[in-house]
């Protein structure tokens, strides 16, 4: 296959479905009012009949919307990324030139960060993509991009990407909307530029007609469309965020972390927060006073209550007769109520995403070790792990690519190689804790220098430990002497 005909549906009707469930991921990623108000328009009413929350109609022009949202949708991708990258990993080859090359790679591309970013809205969004690319106008390496899934056009066959079509909408000042597709194919990449409406391809016109893409033109030439890549490799990488999808039973894409049960779970938190809050402002303290307590501004101004005021003249009425004094008025805050009702909310929506409450900060606060922490995470480190099993393959293989893209086009010398990854630890020792663990391990004898060194730097390759360890047996004298160089023996 190769780029779509003119005048083609898009999105392609075969992905409305998985589109409209994608706006409803976004829109509480998101946390954005009008998003949630959107699509919830036609959807007002949860399954048992109760309205729901962001289905309500908006208010009345001049009015405030009183509606509060609690940003959980976000936190709990946040966190689902964190969990897997906020320790960078580490990538190793056997070659050591392609090593330094490597670690040149993905330290001055911000791979880490990359990473972290892509497992955010994978969470989120149920499956992100990972694209390599190059510009050497603009840098001398190749560079690891993402891609959002509610912008791209997957082929997947036995379960792995065949072939992809990404595409964006070009800024336009007017009705017409221009779309660039970008299409992926072993060994190639296939640009073309389109003309056409909200809901329609419309006409591919040349790239140069478009500012944003004329430069691909000069690169990939007046008449053409495609840059082979010379690698016979895909240059770009889907990561599915959980298998097997509920939603879709028999789809290779990913699932979201939210999914449906979670969605009327987000409504009932940012029902009781918006219940709260209303309690606080219907709450407040009020003043009822007599008319004899309000200063007259003149006929058709009004009056108003100097609360400031500290003296005031007596009123004339009858001791017998309410009414003569100020009354203060003030409704009851439910407060534990509405906090046990978010709590129990966020507890659950949590649980149903497959993470731990602790991992929230939902339960006790007692200082922990990182052992403990692991334990009292088990359901967290659990989601993680699975989460890292579809992780692992792409990422080595993106890599892969470029570095085999590297040797092409920048760096000849290397030689590319798929790269182990090895994931950081999520929860790491506290250094205090682990200097005295450490020291009690030496005090009974039950710890070698290697086995030290493996604790204190397990990311470190197997050369690195054996360089330390022969520095620390050096400077200690604890060295073996080398037999060649000993004296000759009487």
């Amino acid at each position: 296959m190769s780029l779509p005909e003119n005048g083609a549906p898009w999105p392609p009707p075969h992905l409305a479905r998985t589109h409209a469930e994608l706006r409803v991921d976004d829109a509480w990623y998101s946390g954005d009012h009008e998003k949630l108000a959107a699509v919830y328009r036609n959807n007002t009413t949860l399954k048992d009949g109760r309205p729901r929350l962001w289905g309500r109609r908006p208010p009345q022009p001049g009015k405030r919307d009183n509606r509060l949202h609690i940003p959980l949708a976000g936190d709990i991708a946040s966190t689902s990324a964190d969990l897997l990258f906020a320790e960078p990993p580490v990538f190793t080859v056997a070659d050591s030139k392609t090593q330094d090359r490597l670690d040149e790679l993905t330290e001055a591309g911000g791979v880490a960060n990359t990473l972290l970013e892509a497992a955010e809205v994978c969470a989120a969004l149920g499956g992100v993509y990972l694209r390599v690319t190059w510009d050497r106008e603009l840098i001398d390496r190749p560079l690891l991009t993402v891609l959002h899934a509610d912008c791209a056009v997957p082929e997947i066959q036995f379960g792995m990407l065949r072939a992809v079509t990404f595409w964006h909408e070009l800024p336009s000042d007017t009705a017409t909307v221009w779309r660039h597709l970008e299409r992926h194919e072993r060994g190639r990449i296939i640009h073309g530029l389109y003309q056409g409406s909200a809901k329609n391809l419309g006409e591919r016109v040349p790239l140069t007609e478009h500012p944003e893409v004329a430069p691909l033109a000069a690169s990939i030439g007046p008449e053409g469309d495609t840059i082979e890549t010379g690698i016979h490799r895909l240059t770009a990488a889907y990561i599915p965020n959980i298998r097997p999808n509920r939603r879709h039973r028999g789809s290779h894409l990913g699932l979201s972390d939210y999914g449906v049960p979670l969605y009327d779970l987000f409504d009932a938190l940012d029902t009781t927060w918006t219940s709260w809050i209303r309690d606080l402002r219907l709450g407040r303290a009020r003043l009822i006073v007599p008319d004899g307590y309000l200063r007259d501004h003149g006929p058709g101004r009004g009056a108003s209550f100097d609360d400031d005021r500290e003296i005031w003249q007596l009123l004339n009425i009858p001791p017998s007769e309410t009414g003569g004094g100020i009354t203060l008025s003030q409704f009851a805050i439910r407060v534990e109520e509405h906090e046990r009702t978010a709590e129990a909310a966020t507890r659950q929506a949590v649980l149903s995403a497959k993470y731990s409450p602790q991992t929230f900060g939902i339960g006790d606060e007692i200082a922990a070790t990182a052992t403990e922490v692991k334990s009292r995470e088990r359901l967290s480190m659990t989601t993680r792990n699975r989460k890292s099993r579809y992780w692992a393959p792409a990422v080595a293989e993106m890599l892969h690519v470029m570095l085999l893209l590297d040797q092409q086009l920048f760096t000849p010398f290397i030689t590319p190689e798929r790269p182990q990854t090895v994931f950081g630890d999520s929860v790491s020792e506290d250094p205090a804790t682990l200097a005295q663990t450490l020291s009690l391990l030496q005090q009974a004898q039950a710890v070698s220098v290697d086995t030290k060194v493996r604790m204190l730097h397990p990311e470190w390759t197997e050369t690195a430990v054996r360089e330390e360890v022969d520095r620390i047996l050096t400077e200690t004298g604890a060295a073996v002497p080398d037999p060649m160089q000993a004296g000759t023996l009487d």
